[in-house]
C-alpha cells in the first residue's frame, strides 16, 4: 500500500484512494508505456488529418462543434483551440470543492495518457505537474448535463490551466495566471485536438461518483457497527443474525452483513427483557443494511470501469506505426455514472432512513429499555440530544428532497444534436452533498449511544463493542450540562467511520 507520501505513477488508473490523494500535492510521474502511447496516438492524428495531402474532416480539429459540426473551425491551431473553450464559458453557481476538481483533472489525465485521444505528450506532462503543487481551478457548479462529457465544467479547469479565469492556490482564490505564475506551473499552450480532448469527457462526473462512493462506504460500516452498538445497549437477542435465517433470504449482501455483525457482537449477553421481536430498525437491519452492500457492489463495478476507461470523442487507434483509425462515437455519455449515482442517492436515502430511526428509538422512553426522553440526565433541566435529534430529522428530509433520479430525467438540447443526455454530473454531485449529511446522521447517533450509558444504559457485553463505545467515549464527553453538539457529531463521524468491524 502506498504511503501518502509516495509518487503516483499513470501505469495504470487510479483509484478512489489516489483520488482522494490529489486534493493535496502529490508527485504524479508519467511512465514510458504511457509516453509511448502518447507519441503513437499523437502520430496517427496527425497523419489523418493530412492523408495523401488532403486534410480529414476530424471532430473539432477542423470542424466546428456541438450542433456546428457542419461548419469549417479556424484553420489556425491557437484559434481552433479559443473556439472549442470560449463559448463554453456559461457556467453559473458556487465553486466546486478543491477535492473534486483536482480528482477530476487526475482522471482526465489518466485518459489522456492512454494515447487514445491524440493529444500531446506536453499536455500530460503539464496536468501532472499541477499535482506537485496547490493549484486547483475554480470550477462553477452548474452547467453541464453530462453527454457529450463535462463540457463546461472542464472548460473550466482547461482554461484556468491556460492562466484564464480565476483558480486557488493554497486556498486562496484569484486570477489563473498568478495563480500559476506563484505555483511556478507555465499556461498550457493547447492546439484544437488537446483543447477538446481535455474538456470532452466524464471526469468530473466519474470523480464525484467515486468519492461520494467512498463517503457512503464509509457511513454503511459506521451504520453496521452502530446497529452492534445498539443492540448490545439495549440489551437485545442477537438472534435476528442467525446464519441459517440470512441464508434462507438468499441475498449475499444480508448473508454477509450478518457474518460481520455476529462476529462484532460475539460475546454479547442478552438482557432477557426486550420484546420477542425488535422493531424493524434493529429486527430487519441485516436484510436494510445487506441490500445497501448489494446496491453498492454495483457502483462499485460502474466506479470501477469508469476510473479505467476513456471517455472522449473522437478516439484515435493505431494498428502499427503507419496505420490506424479515427472512430467518431459516443464514449463522453455518462449514463453508467449516471444510474450509479441515482442508485447511490437511493441507497443514502435508505441508510438515512435507519440511522434517524435508530436514533428515535434511543431518544424514546417508551422503546429504549427505560431511559430518560432525550436521553437528558434531569429533563426539563437538562435537554440532552434533544437538539441532535431535531438536526437529525432536517438531514434525512434533506436527503429525501435530494434522492429523485436524475438519469432518467433527458431534456434536449444543442439543436437536438444531444436530443437524449443522461444528467450524470448532477447526479454524482448531488450524491457527494447527500454522502456529507448521511456522515453526519451516523455522527449524531454515535453521540446518542454514548450519551445512553452515561444515562443508566448498560455498558457494552460484547468485547468489540466494548472497543467502539470506549473510543466514543474517550473522544465525545458526556452532555452533562446540556451544550452545543454539532462540533461533537462531527467528531463522532469521523471516528466510526474509521472503525473497522471484524
Amino acid at each position: 500500500m502506498l504511503n501518502t507520501t509516495d509518487p503516483l505513477v499513470l501505469s495504470g488508473p487510479p483509484d478512489s484512494a489516489a483520488l482522494r490523494r490529489a486534493a493535496t500535492p502529490l508527485t504524479v510521474t508519467v511512465d514510458e508505456a504511457a509516453r509511448a502511447r502518447l507519441d503513437r496516438g499523437r502520430r496517427l492524428f496527425d497523419g489523418l488529418r493530412h492523408t495523401g495531402g488532403t486534410a480529414r474532416p476530424i471532430y473539432g480539429a477542423t470542424t466546428g462543434f456541438g450542433a456546428l459540426v457542419g461548419y469549417a473551425g479556424r484553420p489556425d491551431e491557437a484559434d481552433q483551440c479559443d473556439n472549442t473553450l470560449a463559448h463554453l464559458g456559461a457556467g453559473q453557481g458556487p465553486d466546486l470543492p478543491h477535492e473534486i476538481c483536482r480528482a477530476s483533472l487526475l482522471l482526465r489525465t489518466w485518459s489522456l495518457a492512454q494515447g487514445y485521444s491524440g493529444v500531446s505528450a506536453e499536455v500530460v506532462d503539464r496536468l501532472a505537474a499541477m499535482f506537485a503543487t496547490t493549484f486547483s481551478p475554480a470550477v462553477p457548479r452548474y452547467g453541464s448535463v453530462g453527454a457529450s462529457g463535462d463540457l463546461i465544467p472542464l472548460a473550466y479547469a482547461t482554461q484556468a490551466l491556460r492562466g484564464r479565469g480565476h483558480a486557488y492556490l493554497d486556498g486562496r482564490r484569484m486570477a489563473a495566471d498568478e495563480a500559476l505564475a506563484a505555483a511556478g506551473l507555465l499556461p498550457l499552450a493547447l492546439d484544437g485536438r488537446d483543447a477538446l480532448a481535455l474538456v470532452n469527457g466524464t471526469s468530473v462526473t466519474t470523480a464525484a461518483l467515486a468519492l461520494a462512493r467512498d463517503s457512503v462506504r464509509d457511513a454503511h460500516r459506521s451504520l453496521t457497527a452502530l446497529t452492534c452498538l445498539l443492540t448490545d445497549i439495549l440489551g437485545c437477542d442477537p438472534g435476528f443474525l442467525d446464519r441459517d435465517l440470512l441464508r434462507a433470504y438468499g441475498h449475499p449482501g444480508a448473508a454477509d452483513t450478518g457474518a460481520r455483525m455476529r462476529r462484532a457482537l460475539t460475546g454479547t449477553v442478552p438482557s432477557g427483557t426486550r420484546p420477542l421481536q425488535e422493531p424493524y430498525s434493529i429486527r430487519c437491519s441485516p436484510q436494510l443494511l445487506g441490500a445497501a452492500e448489494d446496491a453498492l457492489r454495483y457502483v462499485d463495478a460502474v466506479v470501477a470501469a469508469d476510473l479505467g476507461g476513456v471517455s472522449d470523442n473522437p478516439l484515435f487507434f493505431p494498428d502499427d506505426e503507419e496505420k490506424g483509425k479515427v472512430v467518431h462515437g459516443g464514449n463522453f455519455f455518462g449514463q453508467p455514472a449516471a444510474f450509479a449515482a441515482d442508485l447511490l442517492a437511493s441507497v443514502i436515502a435508505q441508510l438515512g432512513n435507519l440511522a434517524e430511526r435508530q436514533l428515535d428509538l434511543l431518544t424514546d422512553p417508551a422503546r429504549n429499555g427505560g431511559l430518560p426522553p432525550m436521553l437528558a440526565t434531569a429533563p426539563g433541566l437538562q435537554h440532552g440530544l434533544q437538539g441532535v435529534q431535531l438536526a437529525a430529522t432536517a438531514f434525512v428530509a434533506e436527503i429525501r428532497r435530494n434522492a429523485t433520479p436524475a438519469g432518467m430525467q433527458s431534456l434536449p438540447t444543442n439543436l437536438h444534436n444531444q436530443d437524449v443526455v443522461p444528467f450524470g454530473t448532477q447526479a454524482a454531485l448531488r450524491s457527494y452533498d447527500m454522502a456529507e449529511l448521511l456522515g453526519l446522521l451516523t455522527g449524531s447517533l454515535a453521540v446518542g449511544l454514548r450519551q445512553a450509558v452515561h444515562v443508566g444504559g448498560r455498558r457494552p457485553t460484547a468485547p468489540r463493542c466494548a472497543d467502539l463505545f470506549d473510543a466514543l467515549t474517550e473522544a465525545i464527553p458526556p452532555v452533562e450540562p446540556d451544550r452545543s453538539l454539532d462540533a461533537d457529531v462531527r467528531a463522532a463521524a469521523r471516528l466510526v467511520a474509521a472503525y473497522e468491524l471484524p
